[in-house]
């Protein structure tokens, strides 16, 4: 009995150096922050930005080699955008074709531009919970919105589609594996019409006239 009590205490005295160790690598390596808002920090996504009211305008957001900023009613290439996170909630949107950023005056009307200024071209990113998101120009507070039919220069605070559903962009295609060539007619006027022996044999001397 005194040998089990002796193992017993000396077992015991391992359970305050084990808490020790284990507080130590919590210190060490703490547990990274949460937070939602922090995993879109330097994220770059390429989405295409659909949006749509009650008028039944459906366009995506597209921006043009010319520098101007529209709609399409289709995905095409100028629509295909890459959002970059400048902080947490403010994001910078770039045509991926053109190259350009896009970009807001005072006034609402919306640019594209080759160079990026952080006042006219950082957009806070609002999350709505039906899954569409509003953009918002960090330096002038008016929401993204594309220009109407009629009227291309309305204010975007007089309502319209300011609402945005970013869709995911296609991953490129793979390339397609080389073509196998069709196999060519037999020559009959060959010794080897099937081309079973090999180029060095060349004609057979009874063909020869």
């Amino acid at each position: 009995m005194d040998s089990d009590e002796t193992g017993f205490e000396h077992s015991g005295l391992w359970v305050p150096v084990l808490a020790g160790l284990l507080l130590g690598a919590c210190q060490a390596h703490p547990i990274p922050d949460s937070s939602p808002l922090l995993q879109f920090g330097g994220q770059v996504r390429q989405r295409y930005l659909y949006t749509d009211d009650a008028q039944q305008t459906e366009a995506h957001l597209e921006i043009r080699e010319d520098g101007t900023v529209g709609g399409a009613a289709h995905q095409s290439p100028e629509s295909l955008l890459q959002l970059k996170a400048l902080k947490p909630g403010v994001i910078q949107i770039l045509g991926v074709k053109t190259s350009r950023f896009l970009c807001q005056k005072p006034d609402g009307a919306l640019y594209g531009s080759l160079h990026f200024d952080p006042e006219a071209c950082s957009f806070r990113e609002l999350l709505l919970e039906n899954g569409y998101n509003v953009y918002q120009s960090e330096a002038h507070g008016r929401p993204l919105h594309l220009p109407g039919n009629k009227s291309p220069h309305r204010d975007p605070a007089s309502g319209g589609p300011t609402r945005f559903l970013p869709l995911p962009g296609l991953p490129p295609a793979p390339p397609e594996p080389p073509g196998i060539l069709a196999p060519q007619p037999p020559d009959v006027g060959s010794s080897d019409p099937l081309s079973m022996v090999g180029p060095s044999q060349g004609r057979s001397p009874s063909y020869a006239s």
